[in-house]
């Protein structure tokens, strides 16, 4: 019988989990839904990931897509499992070193820390990229945009939206809510609005020289013409949906802290898969997949599709509306996204395995104050050092974001498989939900993990810029992963109580805290 079945939720037990300050019952399963979508953040993620997807597997894309969903709800039913016995902020690191130990736990956390870190970069990025966009439209200024592809004057703006999205989570979920479902709400309603248009030209008979018409090949896998080409669509298809973890980082502040986190996350993972399936589905059926043009595998517009189709689809009167979707998606991402990593760092704070002004909270607002600064620095200065290091860095982030998402994600499904492994036999239910499907999900992250890494050491992978002759993605990447494990040395020197199990034990059963 498994923890959470066979003790009463609020039974006191012998448990090593630390209550953070953190503003509990703050947030509903509409509101931990909201955060996640916002995460994700729809619009931004295929702006960026639609031409590098079609690139890769051509017309397969939508099957892609929807094959790069089933690890995700694979893994979210690990998470929902973990979170249901240890409802802790720092998820990954604390489940991966409970189950495992610590030096797993603390690489898993590092990962996990690292890929928000670097989309926080990226989404900043995107939302600039789009808020001169927007202007230019707006006031039928060229000159507004040109402005605005200045190096300097990008990255000062990008510091600038960081700084903003920094405060606003500074303040507490409770803020973020509030301004989330206004920017959710928004981006959605004008991503259908592009899409019904869209068809609607179609339909008119006056559809653009490349469009298509929907064939049902394209949710065939099996047609993606290498296993090279499939899992580096794969990874960037992971790309897309990562982000719904934040329904997970926020479980402390939620009501029903054990269950409900779990059900938001599997909520916010469907909604996603719709949207994005719709919007594949669609924008092939009208642009193709030609390299030139309005053709989503046109090398020129690929990493902003929606800047190439915003005018031919919506007109000049109402493209401004998609431009500022985009803003509205990558800014509101930009803001939530910064509560994965802040509680991750309260989290490995709080069991010493940072140091400990990290696991410092704000009396009034009870966020973690001194990580959600630190993360804040931390995306302003990544991003700044990828323009002067790689000649695209949107897209060589987005490619080694996919290296972590793997690592991280697939370490904490294997870990609920460990974890909960002597209780695999005692029913269907256990057997399934925490072991078959985390664990598949695990296998399928391991797999395109190893592939995306092998691939990426050639330089001509992602931008197709390298750094000594090995190619930029690898070297962001597991780099950046070997640097985590380089620090974890020093941090095991400076501070050994964490390593020795001594703060947070492993494998030992966790409090259920009371809904």
């Amino acid at each position: 019988m498994s923890t959470a079945e066979a003790t009463p939720a609020g039974a006191e037990r012998r448990a090593d989990l630390q209550d953070k300050g953190l503003s509990r019952g703050s947030l509903g399963l509409l509101g931990s839904v909201v955060l996640g979508v916002s995460s994700v953040a729809p619009v931004y993620a295929l702006t960026a990931t639609l031409g590098p997807t079609v690139s890769e597997v051509g017309l397969q894309m939508p099957a892609v897509f929807l094959v790069g969903f089933v690890p995700m709800l694979l893994v979210a039913y690990g998470y929902r499992e973990l979170n249901r016995v240890a409802p802790d902020c720092g998820t990954s690191f604390t489940w991966a070193t409970k189950a495992f130990n610590p030096w797993v736990g603390w690489m898993t956390g590092w990962a996990a820390l690292l890929a928000t870190i670097i989309v926080l970069s990226n989404l900043a990025g995107v939302a600039v990229t789009f808020f001169y966009l927007m202007l230019g439209e707006i006031t039928g200024s060229e000159g507004i945009v040109t402005f605005g592809d200045r190096t300097p004057v990008h990255v000062l703006t990008c510091l600038v939206f960081i700084a903003v999205a920094t405060v606003v989570a500074y303040r507490g979920t409770t803020l973020t809510k509030k301004v989330q479902y206004a920017l959710v709400g928004f981006q959605l309603a004008v991503l259908l609005l592009f899409l019904v248009l869209a068809l609607l030209e179609m339909s008119s008979g006056d559809r653009p020289e490349a469009s298509l018409s929907f064939d049902p090949s394209w949710l065939d896998v099996t047609r993606v013409e290498s296993f090279s080409a499939f899992t580096a669509g794969l990874s960037l298809s992971l790309f897309i949906y990562w982000g719904w973890d934040t329904c997970l980082t926020v479980n402390e502040e939620t009501e029903g802290s054990s269950r409900t986190p779990g059900r938001a996350a599997l909520l916010c993972i469907a909604v996603i898969v719709t949207t994005y399936l719709g919007t594949a589905i669609v924008l092939q059926m009208y642009a193709g997949i030609g390299t030139e043009g309005l053709g989503l595998g046109n090398p020129e517009t690929s990493d902003n599709v929606f800047a190439a189709l915003a005018g031919p689809v919506m007109g000049p009167g109402l493209a401004s509306l998609l431009f500022l979707a985009v803003v509205a998606s990558s800014a509101s991402s930009l803001q939530t996204t910064f509560l994965p990593p802040a509680r991750t760092l309260l989290a490995t704070a709080t069991y010493r395995a940072l140091p400990e002004p990290f696991a410092r909270v704000h009396p009034r607002f009870q966020s973690p104050s001194v990580a959600t600064i630190a993360c804040g620095v931390a995306a302003g200065a990544f991003y700044a050092l990828m323009v002067v290091i790689s000649e695209n860095v949107l897209l060589d982030t987005i490619y080694a974001l996919g290296l972590m998402i793997c690592f991280y994600y697939g370490m904490t499904a294997a870990a609920c498989v460990w974890y909960f492994r002597h209780e695999l036999t005692s029913s269907a239910r256990d057997l399934v939900f925490k072991g078959v499907l985390p664990g598949l999900g695990a296998l399928v992250l391991l797999a395109v993990f190893l592939q995306t890494a092998s691939d990426a050491l050639d330089p001509a992978y992602g931008s197709g810029s390298s750094v000594f002759g090995v190619g930029s993605v690898f070297v962001v990447g597991i780099g950046s992963l070997l640097l985590g494990a380089v620090l974890m040395l020093v941090r095991r020197r400076a501070e050994p109580a964490f390593f020795r199990g001594e703060t947070l034990r492993t494998d030992t059963p966790s409090l259920v805290l009371p809904d």
